[in-house]
């Protein structure tokens, strides 16, 4: 079986947000166009604490961009994003979720942060969409959402690693390119680890 993984989006992460991702509204109607070519569909959800290590305003004299250690990890500092039960981390208006299976909420630890949708970034703990992909019986997954160079990368890396065969969609997603070029990058990576990338329009037409 085929699955979409809908990777964060919220609204902190498109236009009007803590943390926007240039063009991440404008994905809506594509996203959810695509939602109807797969029989399982689900989705992430940033679900930081209000204390969460990674948000800079939880660290004295620091600021976005600074970094700092973060179990055991250097870690890029963010602004606020993304608060549990917040406007900002609520998913963007308009997305269809009819057809959602689960949502797995990560970054819930505020110790460490979790850019992949399987797994925490010092790989301590599991979401459980590892695991619930593979009781659905699923072998391959398709990847989209906020934002390429960060969790829609390690979690389409993430899903190689566990075995499924696994897409990006690179048109349904969109970047930070926090340093120009990270997006490319970044999909580099993916491709390097056996990820494939598509375009929207190979599963639409």
């Amino acid at each position: 079986m085929k699955a979409l993984i809908i990777v964060d989006m919220q609204n902190d992460f498109v236009e009007g947000g803590a943390l926007a991702v240039k063009g991440g509204k404008e994905l809506v109607p594509l996203i959810n166009k695509l939602q109807t070519r797969f029989d399982l569909v689900v989705a992430t959800q940033d679900w930081h604490p209000a204390s969460h290590g990674s948000l800079a305003d939880n660290h004295v004299d620091k600021k976005p961009g600074d970094v700092v250690d973060l179990g055991g990890i250097p870690h890029h500092l963010w602004p606020a994003h993304c608060v549990q039960d917040t406007l900002g981390a609520d998913f963007v208006a308009g997305l269809d979720r009819e057809k959602w299976a689960a949502v797995f909420q990560k970054g819930t630890d505020p110790e460490v942060d979790s850019y992949s949708g399987f797994f925490d970034n010092g790989k301590r703990h599991a979401t459980g969409l590892g695991e619930f992909l593979k009781k659905w019986s699923v072998t391959e997954v398709y990847v989209l959402g906020l934002a390429t160079d960060y969790c829609v990368k390690f979690t389409a890396l993430d899903a190689v690693a566990l075995g499924f065969k696994t897409t990006l969609i690179e048109d349904a997603s969109r970047g930070v390119d926090l340093h120009p070029g990270d997006v490319q990058k970044a999909i580099s990576e993916m491709r390097q680890a056996g990820v494939t990338i598509k375009q929207a329009a190979d599963l639409l037409n």
